[in-house]
């Protein structure tokens, strides 16, 4: 079945206007189970309850924004929507910056952009165009009545927009509390790490690495359902991680293997 389209648009930069539609880039395979009533398997719905223990109806709850311990402002749908922004109809970049400067960290969810009818030679020119100049779209755009920071570069012939964060939601590296080593690594350590770093050198193959722990549920609940039993695997003893040398080694040995 052919996606569809999620939002029609334009890419916009300048005084350029590429008339885009938007599909989702990815597909949910979570693993995700419903809650059942143990004695007869009936689903379990959930309740509002205040902190007194009775139950409140959905028309008697409000929003609320938490400005100090406890302290709440109540705020109304209405007001709410005083905060959103006029809607945005195109993908309006900005920027246009190299793409080796941005962190990986900063990209959110991925969608497909593809032409409208008719605009696929100006889709097509725009493709070649940050093709050819190694850089990234950054701009923004309205979505479910959000605007958001998003990207837009080219992969294999099609144009991706991703979600950005905001730097601020980033927490700084420098913030966490990591313990100083207790000695400097040596130079033989450093160069038998090196080694093993490049023994286990690949090329990125996406399609390698798979959901087994997906696979393993569904394996457990075609046994279940089969009327199996499920064996459970006793967890595996910790290592002793004290002599690095001896694990780089034997680390070294079994990848040459």
């Amino acid at each position: 079945m052919a996606p569809r389209s999620i939002w029609n648009g334009a890419v916009a930069f300048g005084a350029v206007n590429v008339p885009i539609k938007v599909f989702g880039a990815l597909e949910d395979k979570a693993i995700r189970f419903r809650e059942l009533h143990s004695k007869d398997g009936s689903e379990v719905g959930h309740r509002l309850v205040g902190q007194a223990g009775k139950e409140i109806s959905r028309d008697r709850v409000v929003k609320g924004y938490e400005v100090s311990d406890g302290e709440y402002v109540v705020l109304s749908d209405d007001e709410i929507k005083a905060a959103d922004q006029p809607a945005r109809k195109a993908i309006e970049l900005a920027d246009f910056v190299p793409a080796d400067q941005i962190d990986p960290v900063f990209y959110g969810k991925p969608y497909h952009l593809a032409p409208q009818k008719d605009a696929e030679d100006a889709y097509a020119l725009l493709v070649k165009a940050l093709e050819k100049s190694g850089r990234v779209g950054i701009g923004r755009v309205s979505l479910r009545q959000r605007e958001l920071l998003v990207s837009v570069r080219p992969v294999e012939g099609v144009l991706r927009m991703q979600v950005m964060r905001f730097a601020d939601e980033l927490v700084d590296p420098s913030e966490l509390d990591v313990d100083e080593p207790s000695k400097a690594p040596g130079k033989r350590e450093v160069d038998m790490a090196g080694m093993l770093v490049e023994t286990l050198a690949a090329e990125f193959e996406p399609d390698r690495y798979e959901d087994t722990y997906r696979e393993h549920v569904l394996d457990v609940v075609k046994a279940k359902e089969k009327g199996e039993e499920i064996s459970i695997p006793e967890p595996e003893a910790p290592g002793d991680g004290d002599d690095l040398m001896a694990a780089l080694e034997a680390s070294l040995k079994a990848s040459k293997g």
